[in-house]
Order: structure tokens, then sequence, then C-alpha cells
């Protein structure tokens, strides 16, 4: 049964990383290590579960099958063992979080390191990264997640209330001039955040009681938010950035907010997990935790 179930959890996280060497990375072993157990799962099951090219794959009719089972045959395996440890006492095992680069970085880590020390029993792994992750495709407890998830059976907290600010640096704006009204972006270098396929080159704004977009460009993107935030701190542009990721920045006089009376575009940090009768008391307490902290408790 065992290795059932680690075959599922391989076909998971091959789904995820999309390639079987962006597997093998991210669980720390070589590539064709990865291939040989993939191999060995489809001659088990006397099914192809997945076509493979030079550089990407895609699941055949029957590993997308598979995958969908076993998505909700792991959350299953997470509820038994919830239920199995919820009056163990002090909370104890692992979790597996994904946060956004620069809060990640700059706050969650700095947190789950006062977390530790109050739950010496949890282990926790971080996982960085902007692509905007999800709990189950990428085989996270908790996803620390700028807007709701994409995927079904999961729930979303709310963690921190925010808005998106559109700053550049004194000197950007003594050199290229302030921003007056959101067409005067259009003369501008905007530094641009890129997730997936997809540009955030729309930004929002309101004007006369109106919501509208405005579509800006610039020589600089970048699919980092601690890249973007570098880029306009050494004075390359203007961005549109978090306000919790600068509010410091802003008070110390390092960025300006541009733009303030035409600003309307709100934004929320979740911690999302999935759906779940029974939580891990180490889910629980982190959760909260971190909803403290981040709100200044």
């Amino acid at each position: 049964m065992q290795d059932e179930v680690s075959d599922l959890r391989l076909l998971v996280h091959l789904a995820a990383a999309g390639s079987l060497s962006e597997a093998a990375r991210r669980w720390n072993t070589s590539t064709p290590q990865m291939s040989r157990r993939l191999s060995a799962m489809e001659a088990r099951l006397g099914v192809r579960l997945i076509s493979r090219t030079s550089r990407r794959f895609t699941l055949t009719d029957e590993g997308a099958l598979l995958h969908e089972r076993a998505l909700k045959i792991l959350v299953d395996i997470a509820e038994a063992e919830a239920e199995a440890s919820s009056n163990a006492g002090s909370p104890k095992g692992g979790l597996r979080i994904g946060a956004p680069s620069q809060i990640g970085r700059r706050r969650i880590a700095s947190m789950i390191t006062h977390f530790a020390d109050k739950y010496p029993d949890i282990n926790i792994h971080l996982v960085i990264s902007d692509s905007g992750q999800e709990v189950l495709e990428d085989e996270l407890d908790i996803a620390i997640r700028i807007g709701m998830p994409n995927e079904q059976n999961v729930i979303a907290r709310k963690l921190l209330g925010g808005r998106r600010v559109v700053c550049a640096t004194p000197d950007y704006l003594k050199r290229h001039g302030t921003p007056q009204v959101p067409e005067d972006l259009l003369a501008h270098n905007c530094i641009r955040l890129v997730r997936g396929r997809h540009m955030f080159d729309r930004w929002i704004f309101e004007e006369d009681g109106q919501r509208r977009e405005l579509q800006v460009s610039g020589t600089l993107s970048t699919t980092s938010g601690e890249v973007m935030y570098g880029w306009v701190l050494d004075g390359r542009g203007i961005a549109l950035k978090a306000s919790w990721d600068i509010k410091e920045d802003l008070r110390d006089g390092r960025l300006v907010e541009c733009l303030a009376p035409y600003e309307c575009d709100e934004i929320a940090l979740y911690a999302v997990f999935a759906t779940r009768l029974h939580m891990p008391p180490r889910m629980r307490v982190f959760i909260d935790f971190i909803a403290a902290a981040l709100n200044g408790g």
C-alpha cells in the first residue's frame, strides 16, 4: 500500500512540475531516477500515464484520470491523519508552506523562525515562488498567496488586506516628472510583472466614479516581485506594488506614491488549504500565528 501511495504522490508531483527535470530538481534527485520511477509505475499499471517530449510532457487520458483520483485520495489520507492526530496533544509533524517571493523572504521567513521557537515539534519547509502556487498541484499544506485560488475543494482565509500602489523613487520622478493623471503613465517606463504567460500591463484606476484599465509599457518586465522591487528602488521606472511590500519605503521616503487620487486596486493575502473536516492542529496554529503576526499581533 505504501508503494501505491508513493506512486500517486509521484504522479501529482510530476503533473505539477511539468517536466521530468523540474520534478527531479524539486525533489532533489536526478532526472534518470525520476524517469525510472515513472516507467516502473507505468509498467505496474500497464498503461502509459505521460506523453513525453524532449522538454515537456502532458498527461494521457489514463494519466489525467488517475491524477484526478490521486488528488482526492491524497486529501483523504491527510484527512485521516488529521483526525487521528487531533487529540495527540502538542502540535507536531511537517508543514509545506508556499509564499510569494518578496513578502515570503522579507516577512514570512522571519515569522516562521519565531513560530518554530514556539512549536519545536513542527517541521516547516518554505517554498518561495511568484508563480501563484496552488495547494494540490504544488503539494502544499498551505499556500500563502495574493488573490483567490484557482482550485476547487480548497478554503481561503484572508490574512491581510491592502492595495496596489503606483510608486517610484524621488530621483526617477525628478528626472522624468511625476504623473498627474493615469494617462501620464504612457510616457513613463513602467515595470511590469509576469505570471505564467500573462503580463500585468493593464493597471486599474478610478476616474469620475468609473473604474478603468490603462495599458502601460516599458523596457523591463519580470516574473519576480523581488526583482521588480529592486528595479524600482534603483530608479529604473514606475511600478505597481502591493502596499504591504513597500510600507516602510513610503514612510522613509525611498519611494513616493503616485496617482493616489485615482487608486482603487484593492488586494488581499490569503492562506489557502485543502478542504478538510479535521484540520491538523499544526496547520491551525500556523495559520492563526501568521495571521496575528501579519496584522501586528
